[in-house]
């Protein structure tokens, strides 16, 4: 803590209140109410205990003296006189004297302990909340860059400054201070040890991991207390050495997901690209080495290699279209348009796959209308029909809903098939995923659900599931309806 020297005028006021406090209370005992001797002693050492707790030793070792000469000058005979006649009176004039300092002494004690303590208290205070705003980054650089500016604001202090030996660079809460310079700094670092220089209010703090200074911390514009910069020091430590572990283990994670999907390509790669190459590669060579075949039996071989390669083709297609939706390279077409109408678009789509069975559509009358890129948006619908089209038996139907809810407008396809677990619900919408139970049964490569999501995504929408076991489910995602056309009805 800085301590500022009060001016002369305080200092002086002080002095004289306390004077006239002497003089209030003699001349009061002295002529409005007379009492023995032994009252005023005591009104007069409260009097000297309560200044001593506001105002401290000196002001209160002055009143101390100013009333024993008022105690002797008006009280003690013979009075009007500075003179001592019974021996015995020094003795009560010492002991009141000696009484009254000590008394002083005790007092301004107690209030600099508590002082201290408050202090100490909101020092602690301020470094728990300092504290907690380093656990709130997990980003390194972002952290080195906070802390400078935290100190300065919850220390109160003019600028602060922090080193660290590892990337040899300074990171500072506003400008360069000449008193912060790096030299000084890395010199705390080989130095190791704390500095603190009250005249030209500047700290100086080794940041220690453990032992081992990894760095150093300038404050300037306040006084820290040593503990109190060695704990800063300390946080500063395990806060940089925390955010590094949260980035290490970011990037293991990272690279366990990483494999994760690698392997589920490859599975998928390995599965679902392989057996429209097997179907083809069996064609061709029937055709290439049995010439006795009929032409019926060439125009069926032929059938299942146009076929295999339009699934081929798909499958790819499918991935690159993900891989955009990922990058953020799709640009939108946006267009007012009825969700009725991107419904029937994508049934339109649909037909061939859907074949006889029952499509239910229930659209609330007078919905707004969307603007979206009605192309993404059948797609996006058409993957959620096909889904469940695939995923339920041929002979239920299917019903796809839309209404509106504030400001969205939710559509929803429900199936009434077998139903995803509740483990599985969280990993439906991942790519390559595809459920445990079907997955063999069902061709698919697991990527019409992500994409589905990745185009809702796109137009500030969401998608959601709601499933139960053996009752079937029903996939829902969310539209911003066109602002323009509600401000113009």
């Amino acid at each position: 803590m800085a301590y500022v020297r009060e001016p002369f005028l305080y200092r002086f006021l002080r002095f004289a209140v306390a004077l006239g406090l002497v003089l209030g209370i003699s001349l009061f005992y002295r002529r409005v109410l007379p009492v023995n001797p032994t009252t005023v002693a005591l009104t007069f050492l409260l009097a000297i205990l309560a200044v001593s707790t506001v105002w401290g030793i000196a002001v209160s070792v002055f009143m101390s003296i100013a009333a024993m000469l008022a105690f002797n000058y008006y009280f003690l005979p013979p009075v009007g006189k500075f003179t001592v006649a019974d021996p015995q009176n020094w003795v009560a004039l010492f002991a009141f004297l000696v009484v009254s300092v000590s008394a002083s002494s005790l007092s301004t004690r107690a209030r600099q302990k508590a002082e201290d303590a408050s202090a100490r208290r909101r020092e602690i205070e301020k470094l728990y909340a300092f504290s907690q705003v380093l656990l709130e980054s997990g980003n390194v650089i972002q952290l080195l860059n906070l802390i400078p500016a935290q100190i300065v604001n919850t220390f109160e202090v003019g600028a602060a400054a922090l080193f660290l030996s590892e990337k040899q660079k300074v990171y500072r809460s506003g400008p360069v201070i000449p008193r912060l310079d790096i030299d000084s700094l890395k010199a705390i670092v080989a130095r190791e040890e704390p500095v603190i220089d009250i005249p030209n209010s500047l700290c100086f703090v080794p940041v220690r991991l453990g032992v081992r200074p990894i760095g150093s911390l300038g404050i300037s514009g306040s006084i820290l207390s040593r503990q109190t910069l060695e704990a800063i020091g300390t946080l500063i430590a395990v806060a940089v050495e925390r955010a590094r572990a949260i980035e290490q283990l970011g990037q293991t994670e990272a690279a366990r997901e990483g494999e994760r999907l690698r392997t589920a390509l490859t599975e998928s790669v390995t599965h679902n690209l392989r057996t429209p190459l097997t179907s083809i590669k069996a064609s061709v060579t029937n055709l290439l080495t049995n010439s006795g075949l009929t032409g019926a039996q060439r125009q069926d071989l032929l059938t299942v290699i146009n076929e295999e390669s339009d699934r081929l083709n798909r499958l790819v297609g499918e991935a690159g279209e993900m891989a955009r939706l990922d990058a953020g390279e799709v640009q939108l077409k946006l267009e007012s348009t009825s969700i009725e109408e991107v419904t029937n678009a994508a049934l339109s789509q649909c037909k061939s796959v859907l074949g006889n069975r029952t499509v239910r559509v229930v659209v609330a009358p007078n919905l707004p209308r969307v603007r979206v890129d009605i192309g993404l948006v059948k797609e996006a619908l058409s993957h959620l029909i096909e889904n469940a089209n695939q995923y339920s038996p041929p002979d239920q139907p299917l019903t796809i809903t839309a209404e509106q809810n504030d400001k969205f407008i939710v559509t929803s396809v429900a199936d009434r098939g077998a139903g995803i677990e509740d483990l599985e619900q969280s990993l439906i919408f991942e790519k390559f995923y595809r459920g445990k139970d079907q997955r063999f049964l069902v061709q698919g490569t697991g990527m019409g659900l992500p994409i589905a999501k990745a185009i809702v995504a796109a137009h500030g929408g969401s998608m959601s599931l709601t499933s139960q076991r053996g009752q079937g489910s029903v996939f829902s995602f969310t539209l911003p309806v066109d602002q323009t056309r509600v401000a113009n009805s």
